[in-house]
C-alpha cells in the first residue's frame, strides 16, 4: 500500500520555493517559513505568484513529486512532472479502450452510475437527519428522480445517451443542493450551477475544491501509469485532464460537495472571505484559501473502509486506490472497473 502522502499548497504571493539537501525550503522576503523533507510530499501547488527554483522543480520530478502552477484564484495554469511512468502496455490499452465505443462504455458507465448514487445519498443522508427541514418534500422528488436516472444509467449502452443521463443528473441533484445549505442562507444562497466565472459563493467554493480534487486525482493517475488526459466519459480535449475528471465524478458528491456544505454550515467560512471581481465573477480570498486547504487536508486523513477493497483507508488514497482499480481492469486482471460506491 502506498504511504499517505501530503500536498504542500503555497499561496503568499512573492514565495520563493528552493531546495536545500534533501528538503523543500519556502522562503518569503528571504525568510524561511517552511522546511519540508520531499519524501514526506505527493504533491506542489503554487498560487499566482510564487516562484520554484529550476533546481527544486527538477527535484521534485526525480521524486515524483509533481509541481503544479494554479493562478491566484485557483485556475490550472501547468504542471511539471518527471518522466511518465508505468508500463507502455497499460498506456496502450487505455488508448485503444478509449477508441472504441463498446470499451469506452465499460468504463463510462459505472463512472456514471456510482456519481448518481453517490448524489443520491448525499440527499438521502440530508432528508434523514433533518426530516423538518426546508428540504424534505424537495429531497423525495429529487431522491426519486435520480432513482430513474440511476436505472437509465446501467439500460443505456451508447455514450452520448448515457452523457445525458449524467447531465440531468447533475440538474436534478443541483436543483435541491440550497436546502442542504442550513446555514448562514443570507450569505449562502445557490441557484444553478456556474463555473466560468462562479457568480456566488456557493459555486466559487465548489469551483475552488474540485480544482483541488482534481490535481489530487491527475497525480494519481500518473503515479500507477495511466494517462490523466486519454478519459472515458469526457472526451479528448487539448489541456484537459479528461480520465481524472473522469474518475473525480464518482467523488465530487460524496468528497467535495459535503465539504464544502460543511465549511458553510459549520461556520468556517463566512461571506467576509469572499470578494467581487468587477467581472461579476466571486472569489474566496487568500484567508479562505487557507482556510478552505486546512479543512481539504484534515478531510483527507480520515478514515473508511473501501466498499470494494473491504479494507480501511484514508480518504485522501481514494483517488489512488480507484486507479489502481482502473489499471488493473484495463490490464485484465478484473471483469469489470468497480467505481466508488458510497454506503
Amino acid at each position: 500500500m502506498k504511504r499517505h502522502l501530503n500536498t504542500l499548497y503555497v499561496l503568499t504571493q512573492g514565495a520563493y520555493v528552493a531546495k536545500e539537501n534533501d528538503t523543500l525550503v519556502v522562503k518569503v522576503d528571504d525568510e524561511i517559513r517552511i522546511r519540508l523533507p520531499v519524501l514526506t510530499l505527493q504533491g506542489l501547488v503554487c498560487f499566482g505568484q510564487v516562484s520554484v527554483s529550476p533546481w527544486a522543480m527538477a527535484f521534485c520530478s526525480e521524486r515524483g513529486v509533481g509541481v503544479t502552477f494554479l493562478s491566484e484564484n485557483g485556475r490550472f495554469l501547468a504542471r511539471v512532472v518527471g518522466p511518465t511512468t508505468g508500463n507502455v502496455l497499460l498506456r496502450r490499452e487505455q488508448y485503444r479502450r478509449a477508441d472504441e465505443s463498446e470499451a469506452t462504455m465499460t468504463v463510462a458507465r459505472p463512472i456514471v452510475v456510482a456519481k448518481i448514487a453517490n448524489a443520491r445519498s448525499v440527499l438521502q443522508r440530508a432528508a434523514r437527519d433533518h426530516p423538518d427541514g426546508d428540504g424534505g418534500a424537495s429531497f423525495g422528488v429529487a431522491i426519486d428522480r435520480l432513482g430513474v436516472h440511476l436505472r437509465d444509467a446501467e439500460r443505456t449502452a451508447d455514450l452520448d445517451p448515457l452523457r445525458g443521463i449524467e447531465g440531468m443528473a447533475a440538474r436534478t441533484y443541483f436543483d435541491v443542493f440550497d436546502h442542504l445549505i442550513l446555514q448562514q442562507k443570507d450569505g449562502f444562497r445557490f441557484m444553478e450551477r456556474s463555473r466560468r466565472p462562479p457568480l456566488d459563493r456557493v459555486n466559487s467554493l465548489l469551483s475552488f475544491v474540485y480544482t483541488l480534487l482534481v490535481h489530487d486525482v491527475r497525480g494519481a493517475l500518473e503515479s500507477v501509469g495511466l494517462d490523466p488526459a486519454v478519459g472515458f466519459l469526457h472526451r479528448d480535449r487539448p489541456g484537459r485532464p479528461s480520465l481524472a475528471l473522469d474518475l473525480m465524478e464518482e467523488l465530487r458528491p460524496w468528497f467535495a460537495d459535503r465539504l464544502v456544505l460543511s465549511l458553510i454550515n459549520l461556520r468556517q467560512l463566512s461571506p467576509e472571505h469572499f470578494q467581487e471581481t468587477e467581472s461579476g465573477a466571486v472569489l474566496l480570498s487568500e484567508d479562505g484559501r487557507k482556510t478552505v486547504l486546512t479543512s481539504y487536508q484534515k478531510r483527507k486523513q480520515e478514515e473508511l473502509v473501501h466498499p470494494f477493497l473491504e479494507e480501511r483507508t484514508t480518504i485522501g488514497l481514494l483517488p489512488h486506490l480507484q486507479g489502481l482499480l482502473l489499471a488493473r481492469y484495463l490490464r485484465g486482471d478484473l471483469d469489470g472497473y468497480p467505481p466508488f460506491v458510497w454506503k
